[in-house]
């Protein structure tokens, strides 16, 4: 059954929560705000709504939340970041309302655009415990959400501010290029999958010993370098129109890895590398696509949005074991409307996948039998 949602303003971020108690949870950011949705079969209604002020770029659930549909004990629990840098841990729960957490400004966070963000991977206690964000600034920094405390400290420590609790502390590695995705995997807790805006893929184990970093930091803690060849030689004579890329882990194993860069889609087998290029490649949208998402109930199928308006409000879906086949496309709205943001939720049954276009989101199945 297609669900449609209507929002106040345009709708700028779209994400599902994969976690095991929170699969009927979805995001959605629009201009100013973050507003939590509960997903079923026939309906959508709101369960939290939070007011930031500046325009969302970014955000992550937290392997702590807990649908109300799945406990009376329930707990809304994310990460965003702001146009302005600024960084929320963002809380409401069966007991509390709607908490807005600020940290990471001024001269201990960003000073570029927070692309994405990601809650460290793995299932043990850290898993919530560390939050990981990169920016066109070159930075990746991983956020200690709960740092330890000074108590033999006569004074009270002013990282407290207003809260209750201190204040995050960042652990940062430096790229060379502006970075455009990151992803975390639930089977490890040490590596990120960070891509940049040239074409470049690395998986960092940001555990590694910091005595051992210099300035080159990235080339130490990075285990693997991908390339996609066509964005990298687009970067290199600068045919880029813009700095773009997205890149997913697949959630059923940690070799298999998906990407977007400009019209070309890729998929790396790190079980069988072949030089650090791609196992298979392809063209989805021949004039860029935007956005590339596994789906975590049926791991062969990945879903790639356009970058333009060109075709309308579009999602191509693939199978990875047909990527020579033409995708399955399902078109929402004609030109001039497009996919802002898409991903696919994470309830059993049907796949389907949440969608954002203008105000509105779209709620669809992409018709594979359960």
């Amino acid at each position: 059954m297609d669900l449609q949602h209507l929002l106040p303003t345009r709708v700028s971020t779209v994400r599902a929560s994969y976690h095991d108690d929170a699969t009927d949870l979805l995001a959605v950011a629009t201009d100013y705000s973050i507003d939590v949705l509960v997903v079923s079969d026939a309906d959508i209604k709101t369960v939290a709504s939070f007011h930031i002020g500046a325009r969302i770029t970014a955000l992550a659930w937290s392997p702590r939340a807990v649908s109300p549909t799945v406990s009376d004990s329930w707990h809304i629990e994310l990460a965003v970041a702001d146009a302005e840098f600024g960084l929320y841990l963002l809380t409401k729960s069966s007991k509390e309302s709607e908490t807005r957490f600020p940290f990471g400004g001024g001269l201990t966070g960003h000073h570029g655009k927070v692309n994405d963000m990601t809650f460290c991977g793995g299932r043990g206690e850290d898993n919530s415990r560390y939050l990981a964000t990169v920016s066109d600034d070159k930075m990746l920094m991983v956020w200690d959400l709960q740092p330890p405390v000074d108590t033999l400290s006569p004074e009270p420590s002013p990282a407290f501010d207003d809260f209750d609790r201190p204040q995050p502390t960042a652990y940062v590695i430096a790229f060379p290029h502006p970075l455009t995705t990151i992803s975390s995997h639930p089977s490890t807790s040490k590596e990120f999958l960070v891509s940049d805006c040239r074409g470049s893929v690395f998986l960092t184990d940001w555990r590694s010993d910091p005595q051992e970093m210099d300035q080159d930091s990235w080339r130490h803690s990075s285990l693997l370098e991908l390339v996609e060849p066509s964005a990298l030689s687009n970067h290199t004579l600068g045919l880029s129109s813009s700095w773009s890329g997205s890149v997913a882990w697949r959630r059923d194993t940690s070799d298999i890895i998906g990407a977007v860069y400009g019209s070309r889609f890729s998929v790396w087998d790190i079980g069988n590398l072949q030089g650090g290029k791609p196992l298979a490649s392809g063209v989805s949208f021949p004039e860029n696509g935007h956005r590339f998402r596994w789906c975590p109930t049926y791991p062969d199928y990945f879903a790639i949005s356009a970058q333009s308006p060109t075709h309308g409000a579009v999602i191509h879906v693939h199978n990875t074991n047909y990527l020579q086949a033409q995708p399955t496309e399902f078109s929402l709205l004609p030109k001039p409307h497009l996919i802002q943001d898409f991903d696919f939720l994470a309830l059993r049954g049907i796949p389907r996948i949440a969608a954002a276009v203008g105000r509105k989101i779209f709620i669809f199945p992409i018709g594979v039998d359960a």
